[in-house]
């Protein structure tokens, strides 16, 4: 079974370390759907907002929930991606 490409990233984290992450780190945080791996979530990001992903760290948080914390390549900025999302 494949997931579409609107069932890999369900929505993106918005929190005050996430936000934190996104002006110091460059890395923006998502939700994910439990059965998709990082290479998924890697090209679905890339695709969906036109720019390169540098890495990609997917862990479960206390509710249960698969995060991908995603690095954003240094010639984009992650801040532009939030304000696209309404995050910042």
């Amino acid at each position: 079974m494949s997931l579409k490409d609107y069932e890999i990233v369900i929505h993106p984290l918005i929190s005050e370390k996430a936000v934190n992450m996104i002006e110091a780190e460059n890395k923006i945080c998502f939700i994910v759907n439990d059965k998709t791996n990082k290479k998924q979530v890697k090209e679905n990001i890339e695709k969906l907002y036109k720019v390169k992903v540098d890495s990609v760290r997917v862990i479960r948080d206390r509710k249960g929930r698969k995060k991908a914390i995603v690095k954003i390549n240094k010639e984009f900025k992650a801040g532009d991606i939030a304000i696209k999302l309404g995050v910042l």
